[in-house]
């Protein structure tokens, strides 16, 4: 009895830890709608003086200290679509067909998606909010709706304004926003509760409250946030003027709500034992709506992302100069999840870096990113073609290659005569590319003035075919130097570099002259199989 029972303990042992060796990490993946650089943890990376100085973030700010916080990550394309189109496929947005564009976009589910490839290898797969949108069928390379987590209540995605309406019928703003949280909460622990005992889980959580449109002065309202505080410390390309800094402030406010509900995910994690367990990432998927540079922009404005990761076997404590491509993100939670990513994805795993103990440069060709924008909203005039842009980052340099420089790069001028309030709510009254925006009224309403008409064009006016910025003295890309005899040299290379990863990853804007771009059903009128935007009248719009 005696020798079966040890045996037998040996047996139990072992299997202990095979099992203990075999259990796979579980995913969660914060990811906001145009989040763009910002947490305060990057103001004690970055120093003072910058727009992080007022954000306060500490969930953000605990992940990154507990693990990694990248330096130099950016999305492939500043477009929710495209974006997400190339995260969920780990592969340059424009090998993914009619994902490759925001209006218009439909999803090819011949295309591996890490989320469905995930769930097909034993994972219980959700998500709480927007996944893939807009596009057809919305959400569809996460399996559409089949594994939405949102009963408990949708009001986070509109984070200021269910806020700012609870405070006016009587609730303290500490018990609006716990109201809000607890949805969260409460959803996520739907999903909890539809998994098997021990089965690993990837879930998604991506509210789309930091997208316009907030309530003017929720930042100061809501979050105790002062714009003054920004004064002196605006990029070149933003007004310093109180009208911008008031909506930057209420920008950041939204940001803090996205924060506080991580907050709410990770307590949930701690409580059940699966914190260390889970490769925790946040990011978001492009930058500033309704600012010059930022979204639909290649400048670092519009590309420059948030990544934090902590868990599941990374290595903490680090700060990591790799430069990052958010495509990177779908072979790295595949190879978290035991699998083998498809020979198809043009992203690369960061599950080495991650692993190593090293800070800084950790591999030393992760040393630039290219990004890239086809059709937004509506883009240029001429029947709704796209702005054709791809733009090659490196440490030192941006370069940026315009392929239709005579297209208007954030739409038709529209209405520029409209007034304010039209010009603040309505994208598609003019340049329908940038979102509407206080900001956006005021530069277009001051357009005649010379002490700001720089300011307008850089935000709407034609481009050259060619730019190239010298980040170490232009850190804000305001001045062009590609036709500076100087940098003749630097623009060829940064060029020949482009067009060779361009070519290598087929891409079709370098391909018969961008035919495949410049046709229906990527540019021209919406095609009949995707749901048509809605054009406002008045106040008013779609989230895009």
């Amino acid at each position: 009895m005696r020798l079966i029972s040890f045996f037998t303990l040996g047996f139990l042992i072992c299997s202990a830890l095979s099992a203990a060796e075999a259990k796979r990490p579980n995913i969660l993946f914060c990811f906001a709608d145009d989040m763009g650089r910002y947490a305060s943890i990057y103001q004690q990376l970055d120093g003072k003086g910058t727009l992080n100085d007022i954000i306060q973030t500490p969930n953000i700010d605990r992940i990154a200290k507990e693990g990694v916080l990248f330096k130099n990550a950016h999305v492939c394309a500043p477009s929710c679509t495209p974006c997400r189109s190339s995260l969920l496929s780990g592969q340059y947005f424009w090998r993914t067909g009619r994902a490759a564009i925001l209006q218009g976009a439909k999803w090819d589910m011949s295309i591996p998606a890490y989320p469905l490839l995930l769930k097909d290898s034993g994972y219980h797969i959700g998500k709480m909010y927007k996944v893939w949108s807009p596009g057809s069928p919305a959400d569809a390379p996460y399996g559409q709706q089949a594994h939405a987590y949102e009963k408990a209540g949708r009001r986070v995605n509109d984070f200021s304004e269910n806020v700012t309406k609870m405070v006016a019928e009587g609730k303290s703003i500490e018990a609006a926003k716990q109201e809000l949280y607890d949805e969260v909460g409460a959803n996520f622990d739907a999903f909890i509760t539809d998994r098997k005992a021990d089965q690993p889980f990837c879930f998604w959580y991506g509210p789309t409250n930091v997208h316009r449109k907030w309530v003017k002065g929720s930042g100061a309202a809501l979050w105790k946030l002062n714009p003054e505080q920004l004064k002196g410390k605006l990029p070149a390309f933003l007004p310093d003027v109180p009208e911008v800094r008031e909506d930057l402030a209420s920008y950041f406010g939204e940001i803090m709500a996205f924060d506080a509900c991580i907050g709410v995910l990770l307590k949930k994690l701690e409580a059940m034992g699966e914190l260390d367990n889970t490769l925790v990432v946040v990011s978001g998927d492009h930058g500033a709506p309704g600012f010059p540079h930022g979204k639909c922009n290649l400048y670092d404005f519009g590309t420059h992302v948030t990544l934090a990761v902590r868990g599941a076997g990374t290595v903490g404590g680090r700060v990591v100069d790799d430069f990052v491509n958010l495509m990177d993100l779908a072979p790295t939670f595949l190879e978290t999840g035991g699998l083998t990513p498809p020979s198809v994805m043009t992203g690369r795993s960061l599950v080495k870096v991650l692993r190593s103990d090293k800070s800084g440069q950790v591999d030393p060709e992760r040393n630039y990113v290219i990004t890239g924008r086809e059709r937004h909203v509506e883009s240029a005039r001429e029947g709704f073609l796209p702005y054709p842009q791809r733009a090659l980052r490196t440490p030192d340099y941006l370069y940026i290659l315009n392929f239709k420089p005579s297209r208007m790069p954030m739409g038709d001028p529209g209405q520029l005569d409209a007034d304010a309030t039209t010009l603040t709510e309505n994208t598609h009254t003019s340049f329908a590319d940038m979102d509407s925006s206080p900001t956006k009224a005021w530069i277009i309403g001051e357009r005649a003035n010379q002490q700001w008409k720089k300011h307008f064009d850089w935000a709407f006016a034609q481009r050259p075919r060619e730019e190239l910025y010298v980040i170490g003295k232009d850190p804000f890309e305001v001045t062009n130097v590609a036709n500076d005899p100087d940098y003749a040299t630097v623009r060829d290379q940064m060029r020949e570099r482009l067009m060779g990863e361009l070519q290598r990853t087929k891409d079709p804007r370098v391909e018969n002259d961008g035919a495949f771009f410049e046709t229906a059903p990527m540019a021209g009128p919406l095609p009949d199989d995707v749901a048509k935007p809605k054009r406002a009248k008045g106040p008013g719009k779609k989230k895009q």
